[in-house]
């Protein structure tokens, strides 16, 4: 199926990922020109690098970015738009999601941290994009969400407190961008660890650990999702097949969030 992006261009933050990078090149072999924005430009440059390589992908440029500073984001976006034109598509990729403890012991610096980047950084560059896609009449913003941020998360405040926030700002997109052609959602993924996602929980309990083993006992299809199974539902939605879907959370599970005894 053409999903219709050829020659659009997508900026995919976290670009350099295992998530983001796997985004990135979907979107590369749609004939999107992508721009793997991340801020490990050694790892952008590679992902950048890789996609160029492929015959009959799109243009692909590396940037270096901190997206919790706005003058770096302005930059950055003026780079791509000398380049490119402007941005059609946004896939608000870029995430911290190491910080484990209980409320009580939480630590300050870590709070902070997340929501710098996992939720003040993705408005910093929505804020410079969403707009001229409004402007322009075409657009597609991607923002990624997580079951801990839908239903939350034991143990992981700061990711399921900015990945909720996530689901506001996207869906608060879709309101604003649904006259102006412009479609906002968010996906919602489970864990997606793609060296192991055929591994059954006993397997991932044995070679991996306890956690991912309760999440895939969990999950009804019984193991665990991989990148590409979250980059291929991002091409859909970024689609022009997808132009009647906006301000939805999409799932992208196992079924895990489903009632099931």
């Amino acid at each position: 199926m053409d999903l219709g992006i050829t020659d659009r261009t997508a900026v995919v933050t976290g670009g350099a990922g295992r998530i983001g990078s796997a985004d990135c090149r979907i979107l590369a072999e749609e004939g999107a020109n992508v721009v793997v924005l991340d801020v490990d430009a050694d790892g952008a440059q590679q992902v950048a690098g890789e996609i160029e390589e492929t015959a009959g992908g799109g243009a692909a440029m590396a940037l270096e970015c901190d997206l919790t500073d706005r003058e770096d984001v302005t930059d950055s976006m003026a780079a791509v738009r000398e380049r490119f034109g402007g941005v059609d598509i946004l896939v608000n990729n870029a995430a911290m999601v190491d910080a484990r403890s209980r409320l009580a012991d939480y630590d300050d610096d870590l709070w902070d941290r997340d929501v710098a980047i996992n939720q003040t950084g993705t408005y910093n560059i929505s804020r410079e994009v969403f707009p001229q896609m409004c402007e322009r009449g075409w657009g597609r913003v991607v923002t990624m969400s997580s079951m801990a941020g839908w239903y939350g998360g034991f143990g992981q405040l700061s990711y399921s407190a900015t990945k909720a926030a996530m689901i506001g700002l996207g869906r608060t997109m879709a309101l604003e961008g649904a006259q102006a052609g412009v479609t906002s959602n968010v996906i919602a993924p489970n864990i997606v660890v793609d060296a192991w996602a055929e591994m059954s929980p006993d397997e991932l309990r044995e070679h991996v650990d306890e956690y991912f083993a309760r999440i895939a006992e969990a999950t009804p299809m019984r193991h665990l999702g991989t990148e590409d199974d979250v980059a291929n539902m991002v091409a859909y939605l970024c689609s022009e097949q997808a132009s009647y879907v906006t301000g939805q959370i999409v799932g992208v599970t196992g079924g895990v969030d489903l009632f099931s005894f």
